[in-house]
């Protein structure tokens, strides 16, 4: 059974293509001649920087294909083994997942959530990308700001897209109870869960887009709860994404 959620499948229309452009050069530029590829990445288990990159990399020629070849079952192979190769493969992924999305949004692709689009991967990966780009400043040192309104986007992705499917995987239990989140910066709310919220987080896109990818706990500084906080910080616990 999928969780009640409180918001539009697709809540925005941004510019996704030059996002996907602008967070993956940013990954690309980490990837300098004697750079700490072994630096351990917070947040992601045993991953070091090197493992993110290759993620990266096959996450953008799986979802290249998911598009010019509509199935989930493509396999890259290994990043090269070499680090002074390993950013011209990077590079070369990017390029192959620009291309690919770079065709009608609404043309039908294979993807593991609906809509069935082009479309669709342009948002995931625009949002792939965002995450993965602070995951990777931030194991090197200072990760710059993530942009607004691309944040508050990928919150309601969270609700929309990626929350649901791990009810729907049955890796998480649908919520008992609402929990609502207000953007302090864009404005915008989201509400995850059935009946009125019991308690509602309130932060700028970025501190909450960070939180629900546990990034940032729930009460890390800079974010605001009112109502049963208790409740709602036991709904915001599960693993709403993967």
């Amino acid at each position: 059974m999928e969780a009640p959620v409180r918001v539009p499948l697709v809540t925005t229309h941004l510019p996704y293509l030059d996002l996907v452009r602008r967070e993956s050069d940013a990954i690309g530029a980490l990837l300098t001649p004697g750079q700490k590829l072994a630096a351990p990445v917070p947040h992601c288990g045993d991953w070091t920087l090197r493992d993110l990159v290759e993620h990266m990399g096959k996450g953008n020629h799986w979802a290249a294909a998911a598009i010019t070849e509509k199935h989930g079952r493509y396999d890259v192979g290994p990043a090269p083994a070499d680090d002074a190769e390993l950013r011209a493969w990077y590079e070369r992924s990017v390029e192959a997942l620009m291309s690919a999305l770079a065709t009608d949004p609404e043309a039908d692709a294979w993807t593991f959530w609906r809509p069935r689009t082009v479309g669709f991967w342009r948002r995931r990966r625009a949002q792939e990308t965002l995450i993965h780009r602070w995951d990777a400043q931030n194991a090197l040192g200072e990760p710059d700001p993530l942009d607004p309104a691309l944040a508050a986007d990928g919150v309601a992705e969270v609700f929309d897209t990626m929350a649901p499917r791990q009810v729907k995987r049955e890796r998480i239990e649908a919520p008992r109870q609402a929990v609502a989140l207000r953007a302090t910066d864009t404005g915008q709310s989201w509400s995850w869960g059935p009946g009125e919220p019991v308690a509602e987080l309130s932060g700028t896109a970025e501190a909450l887009l960070l939180a629900l990818w546990k990034r940032l706990p729930a009460d890390a500084p800079g974010l605001a709860w009112a109502g049963d906080r208790a409740a709602g910080q036991e709904v915001l616990a599960a693993a709403l994404t993967p």
